[in-house]
């Protein structure tokens, strides 16, 4: 790959470095969390976490481990940027995202630390293009303390059993209603629009429901306009785990293989409407 020849003398300079064979490896992932301008970038030495937020109430992040990497390369325990993700993914994409077999963009992202520009070497087919975005200081991301000891309902399923419902749900209605329990209806989803209720039930024995542990009966609603933008994680996804906690916090966790076969994960996290008791 010829970006790998850079001089050594240029890496010195730089506290992160990652490379990639197929930068599509990396925009896929990032277009399935962006909703918002401006993402938060946290890199150690397990990989990348992008995290990308709503107004308090939505948080999305995609976490792409160091494997995922030819090279990654990081001189701190972790280094911070935020960016503007929409620019990072049009410089992505530059080459026009090339879907053809064998023709891929070779991505090297580079940052030299705290003030610098994030740095894209893009090449494909011997033509480099250099681009240059500009980092800012990054927000401290939100906690939303969703720990695993407070689950209280968790079920994982097949992707393709939730695609055709979020592709069907009454866009009318302003919440999803999300109902988890030890007893039927099991998993239902709801919507409340000019059309009418509308439900979607999953038996607990359904070949689509990989896991099924639901201590207590939960009912929650969500923004409709807050879970949409997961569906674009949804889309690229084999498999949804679907997680509640005590105080009816949702967390949504796909999981994502890329072109070469290996798994990314996204998960955004949501909070209850609090308008519904």
């Amino acid at each position: 790959m010829p970006l790998s020849t850079q001089s050594q003398a240029d890496d010195e300079q730089y506290v992160l470095v990652a490379s990639l064979d197929n930068a599509r490896n990396l925009s896929n992932i990032l277009k399935a969390i962006t909703f918002k301008d401006h993402a938060i970038f946290n890199a150690t030495p397990n990989g990348l976490k992008v995290t990308v937020e709503d107004s308090k109430c939505l948080q999305a992040n995609a976490f792409i481990q160091a494997e995922i990497f030819q090279e990654f390369t990081i001189k701190e325990d972790v280094v911070g940027f935020q960016v503007n993700l929409t620019v990072l993914l049009d410089c992505l994409n530059i080459f026009g995202g090339s879907t053809v077999p064998g023709v891929s963009t070779a991505l090297r992202m580079c940052y030299r630390g705290y003030g610098y520009p994030l740095t894209l070497f893009l090449e494909e087919g011997g033509v480099v293009t250099v681009c240059k975005i500009n980092t800012q200081e990054p927000e401290e991301p939100i906690d939303f303390e969703f720990c695993s000891a407070n689950v209280t309902n968790k079920v994982i399923l097949l992707s393709e059993s939730l695609k055709e419902p979020f592709s069907e749900l009454d866009m009318t209605s302003e919440v999803l209603q999300i109902t988890m329990s030890p007893s039927q209806p099991y998993f239902r989803l709801s919507t409340f629009g000019n059309s009418g209720n509308a439900h979607y039930d999953y038996p607990k024995d359904s070949e689509m429901m990989e896991l099924f542990r639901c201590n207590k009966t939960q009912t929650n609603r969500y923004k409709m306009s807050l879970l949409k933008p997961s569906t674009k994680a949804l889309a690229l996804s084999s498999k949804v785990s679907v997680r509640t906690d005590s105080r009816g916090f949702l967390s949504l966790q796909y999981l994502v293989r890329n072109d070469d076969g290996q798994i990314c994960f996204v998960e955004y996290y949501c909070c209850p409407d609090e308008e519904v008791e």
